[in-house]
Parts: C-alpha cells; structure tokens; sequence
C-alpha cells in the first residue's frame, strides 16, 4: 500500500528517495548489514555448508526440549541448567565465527570450532551425567581433577562464545571478577581485600554448582526466558509487526508530527514482544525513518525517535527485557506483579518521548497525514485485530497467577492457532520448524549473557564484595537519597556502555541495588526497577549507545548527534525513576487511588515542564530563561513535598501565561507529496 506524507525540502531530498525506492529485499539487505555492524548477536555465520543441517537439528531439539519443560515440568537446576547452556554453546561455536566480520566471508564451519562445539556438548552434559556423584560423592570426598579440568574448560568456553555472540566488554569484566577472586588478598586497602581463592576452588564453585554459572540467571533463562523468546519469534512470523505499523499510523497519522508519532506507538507496541534495543530499533525503523524524513525531520531527529521508542520496549509489559525475570527470582516477587508495577513507568516513559515528538514537530511545522490516507482502525481490527489474542493471553494468564512457563507455554499455542487463521500467517512444517529453528537461534546472545553475568555474580557473593560496593555506595551518598540514587544512576549506565541489559540488571542488582534497599529503606520493587529502567536506557546514552548508533546507520545520521538527541527527548524520561523511588505508589506498592492520581498527574506535568524546555518549544518558541523556568518546573515535580509540586505546576502555568500573551509566529507549513 502507498502512502502520501508531508514533506520538506531539504539538501538530503535526492538521497532520501533512493533509500525509500529500495525494494523489501533491499531493505531487509539493509537492515541486516546494519544489525551486524552494531548488534553482535546478529553476526551469526549466513552459509554453514554441510552443517546447515546439524546446526537445525540441534537447534530444534534444544526448543522442543524447553516446549517439553515447560509442559511437563523443569528438572533439577543442575540438570536443567547445563543441558540449556552446554546446547546453546554448541550452537554458539557452530554459528559465530571467532572474529567478527567473517560470518559472510567463511562457507562452512572451520574444523577449530567444530572442535570447540564438541567439546561444549562434553563439559555441559557433564554435569548430567556425573549429577548424582556430583551432590553427593563430591560433597563429601572433594572434587576430582577430571572435575577441575571440565570446570576450567566450562568457563573458558563461556568466556569466548559469549565474546563471540555478546561483545568484549562483559568478558572483560568477568575476567576482571575472577582476577579479583584469586588476588583480592593483594589489594591493600581493607574495603576490597579478601582472602582470596585457590583456582581450583573458584573453578568448581563457579561451574560445578548452583554458585556461579548456574546461578539464578542461567536457571531463569533454562525455565520461563527462553519461551518467551520463542513466542517473540511466532509473533513476529504471524506479521504482527505490520499490523503494529498500521495500527500506530491508524491511531496517531492524522495528528501534528503523526509520522513521528506513529514510530513511536509502533515502536511501544513491537517492543512488547521484542525484548531487545537494537533488533527493535532496525526492524522497526527500517520502515519508519524514512516516513519521518520524508515529513521533514532532520535525519538525527528521526534516527533519535525511533532509537528512543525501540529502546523503551524493554519496560514495556506484558513481555518485557529478559532481565525482568531475572528480576521475579532475586526479589522473590512474582513476575505478574512486577509486570503490572511497570505499566505506569512504561506508559510515563513513552509519553516522554512522544510529548517530545510533539513539540519538535509543533516548532518544525509539520503536519499529519490526511484521515482518507490513514487505514481504518476500525477495519483494521475487524481484518486483523485477532492478531492482539496472545498478548492478551499472556497477560491475563499471568495477571491470574499462572507461572511464567505456564503462561508462555499458553500463549505459544494461541499464537500458532491465529497463525492458521489466514493463510499469508499460516506456517507449513517446514515453516514450524524453521520457527522452532529461530527460537533457539535468539535465545543464544541471552544464555551466554546469562552465564557470563553468573560468573560475576559468584565471584560478588563469594568475596562479600556486594555488601562493601553497597556501604562504599551509602557512604558515598552521606545519607542523602537523592545523591545515592544519582550515584547508582552514573554506576548503571556505565555498566551500560558495554554489558547487555540481562547482564547489567544482574550486576548492578547485585552491587548497587542493596545500597538502596538497606541503606536508605527503599522498597525492594523500585530500587530493582531502578536500575533495570537506568540498565536499558543506557542504550541511547553517549558515548556508546548502540540503539542510537544503529538507527544513525539507517537514516544516514551523524551517530553522536543521535546520541545526544536521543537523550534530550528521553530527559523526562530520565527522571521516571527517581519519581517511584521518591513515590512509590507509581509502582502500585501500597497504593491508593486518590494519591495515586495525584502521583501521575503530577508526573505528567513535570514531564511537560521538562519535554518544552529540552526542545525549546511550547505554545511559543521559548526564551533560554523559559526554559530554565520550564525544566527547574519539572523537576520540582518530582518531589511529593506537595509545596514543592505547587512552585513547579505555578513555574510552568507562568510560562505558559507569559507565551500566550506573545503574538503568534508564521510557521511555513510543509508541502504535500506522493510517495
């Protein structure tokens, strides 16, 4: 279908309509050249020769494994744990080559890493096949050298694959971890110094337990993580990211900047089943940012709409980041709860962005689409709305009580049976079983991460070092929440630069969350939801901001720029957290309605207190005095000291006074084109 949007002139005209005259297949091509450039998980080997069918063989198996777990039932961590990991590196040595940059070039698997995949099979069912002496002989005995050896092996072949299919950075900070288990006692000063540990006994804690690898990440990921990924891969297969694509132009086209607008909704809507920053932002922005600069915006602008919305898709329920069962088990909250503790950060967060959007394009002039060019919503629904089902089974089966894996397992089915409904959505065998083929194929980069952050996670519990980061952390903030909360702040979005959301949740729940949670009696709920929201915005934070970078790489945009404007749409959004730490009835803890009301409004306005002054624009172009006024606004709704409140909502009306009484100015109104 042919759209019509406003556009702009503009020096970069000629080259915008050759991208947007690119076919589907030139712009999947695209796409995928741009997913390899900044997402390691993309840069899996395209021509296996030989083993392209033991690669889907294994693969399969390993997702009817999980389909059958999840029916009958997980087995004992210890089982169920290394049959999940010692399969997926399997697959990991048999897909990503060793050096980024090859998976195009190599034909075939090289013999080194056929090795390597046999010997992943041999360390990870080890602890199957030896589980009985394991927990009982070894106990009492002490581990043997073939133990050692097989737990040396283990770690070292986590180490690489997730170097290969993650990124350096988390492997370098594993391996800075296990450095300082074995040489703590080295450092001098008393707040990082420990005994230290015997190779040995750091080895075989770290793989031939529950202490280190097979630790809550990779036991959350062996169970309920790895389904939903799944059901992600069957939604994506049934189209619903077109329908998402209409639905959001059916809702918002026909308003100022819908083009901007519909990205963003679109991009709310396709995170919900996506899970990550990156594979959202060019799956999605593939299609929207060209739209955007045909309406007039900058490439930067558009590039920063799209990365910002994608990036939010983590925290947005029903299926939200990985890390957010992660955090169901550390906090020994169910994952309904958490999901429905979420709902109003995340509508905050798109607001955020989308009051953003808005003002930018008020200031720009730019137009919607004309209501005859939009599709029906209303037919829209009628023809595809079925499409929404297992979203919403999901959600209910999980609001119910319904375990993860059994809501998952629930919506999987109802999935695969609106798949028949139409047959442009209906998936032949061969089709189902490259489906089954691509779910565990995504759930690699997520177990590697997984096993990697259990590294570093043994390595804090064993050395007590979380509970000195945590002291060092209260005692850097002098008492004072605000300042704590800053510090852990700058901790989560450094970690950020480098590791993935999974494994940032996971160490910075482990160092910084406690300091909050002990020190200054945060609830448990909102000092994890902390620093998972801080986890995930990383992504759009400079100077590595890879969701930023990768939509760059799509709109032809300076990256830096698209960093930093990125990061001034989602300003407000920056604030969300500090609003249910400092409120936590925005996570529904211990609500009541009318305060509860009074929280969002509250939120919303210093939301648009802090949108107008980052884009410079509210019913006028503002003055840079207005828009201190706008911002320091904005923030003083943040507080619930309610006299605080007041002073912000007076600041912004103040402003808003002052610019009606200016004459109105004369913005050129784009044109109208035919695409």
């Amino acid at each position: 279908m042919k759209w019509f949007f406003t556009k702009r002139k503009n020096d970069n005209d000629e080259q915008m309509m050759d991208d947007e005259n690119l076919s589907t297949e030139e712009i999947l091509e695209k796409t995928d050249e741009i997913l390899e450039k900044y997402d390691r998980e993309s840069t899996y080997r395209r021509n296996l020769g030989k083993f392209t069918w033991v690669v889907l063989t294994i693969a399969v198996l390993l997702t009817l494994f999980h389909l059958y777990t999840g029916y009958r039932g997980s087995f004992e961590a210890r089982i169920q744990g290394p049959i999940h990991l010692g399969t997926a590196l399997c697959l990991i040595f048999l897909l990503y080559p060793a050096k980024k940059g090859l998976q195009r070039k190599q034909k075939g698997v090289p013999w080194y890493d056929v090795v390597l995949a046999a010997i992943s099979l041999c360390v990870g069912y080890y602890n199957v096949f030896f589980y009985e002496a394991l927990v009982t002989e070894r106990i009492v005995f002490g581990y043997t050298t073939p133990d050692y050896i097989v737990a040396t092996f283990g770690i070292l072949l986590v180490l690489e694959a997730t170097r290969r299919c993650v990124g350096l950075p988390i492997v370098i900070v594993a391996g800075v971890a296990i450095l300082y288990a074995l040489y703590g006692n080295l450092i001098p000063t008393k707040l990082f110094s420990h005994r230290g540990f015997s190779w040995n006994t750091l080895a075989s804690d770290l793989y031939l337990t529950t202490k280190g690898i097979y630790s809550t990440p990779i036991q959350v990921s062996s169970t309920f993580i790895f389904l939903f990924l799944l059901f992600g891969v069957i939604l994506i297969r049934t189209k619903i990211g077109q329908f998402f694509n209409d639905l959001a132009y059916a809702l918002t086209g026909r308003f100022t900047g819908g083009q901007a607008k519909a990205a963003v909704v679109s991009s709310a809507l396709q995170g919900m089943v996506s899970g990550s920053s990156v594979a959202n932002t060019v799956g999605s922005g593939a299609f929207t940012i060209p739209m955007m600069r045909k309406a007039g915006y900058t490439p930067e602008f558009a590039a920063a709409t799209e990365a910002s919305s994608s990036t939010g898709g983590q925290i947005m329920p029903p299926i939200m980041g990985a890390a957010a069962f992660i955090m169901a088990s550390y906090t020994n909250i169910p994952y309904s709860q958490i999901m429905i503790a979420a709902i109003i950060p995340a509508l905050l967060y798109f607001l955020g962005v989308y009051l953003a959007v808005h003002y930018e394009s008020k200031k720009l002039g730019i137009i919607g689409v004309s209501k005859n060019l939009l599709p029906s919503l209303r037919d829209l629904m009628i023809k595809q709305g079925y499409l929404l089902l297992p979203i919403f089974v999901i959600f209910y089966a999980l609001a119910i009580g319904r375990t993860p894996m059994r809501a998952a397992l629930l919506a999987i089915f109802i999935a695969f049976l609106v798949s028949l409904i139409k047959k442009e959505t209906r998936l032949s065998l061969w089709g189902i079983i490259k489906t089954l083929e691509e779910g565990a194929r995504v759930a690699l980069p997520v177990i590697a991460a997984c096993a990697a952050a259990g590294i570093i996670v043994g390595v804090v519990v064993q050395t007590g070092l979380g509970g000195r980061i945590a002291d060092g952390i209260i005692e850097l903030g002098a008492g004072s929440l605000i300042l704590t909360l800053v510090f852990t702040m700058v901790a989560c979005l450094i970690l950020g630069m480098g590791l993935p959301t999974t494994a940032n949740y996971v160490v910075t729940a482990t160092l910084a969350a406690p300091a909050l949670i002990q020190g200054l009696d945060v609830p448990i709920l909102a000092a994890h939801m902390f620093v998972f929201y801080f986890g995930i915005v990383a992504d759009i934070t400079p100077p590595v901001c890879l969701a930023a970078y990768a939509a760059a790489g799509l709109a032809k945009a300076n990256p830096f720029k698209t960093g930093v404007t990125a990061t001034k749409q989602a300003t407000a959004a920056y604030i969300i957290p500090f609003f249910f730490v400092i409120n936590p009835q925005m996570l529904l803890i211990d609500y009541e309605i009318p305060f509860l009301t009074i929280s969002v409004i509250t939120a919303i306005i210093g939301m648009l207190g802090v949108s107008t002054a980052m884009v410079g624009y509210f019913i006028r172009r503002t003055y840079i005095w207005e828009r201190l006024i706008l911002f320091a606004g904005g923030l003083c709704l943040i507080s619930p000291d309610i006299y605080l409140g007041l002073v912000g909502i007076v600041a912004i009306a103040a402003v808003l006074f002052m610019q009606s009484r200016r004459p109105k100015e004369n913005i050129q109104a784009p044109t109208i084109s035919l695409s």
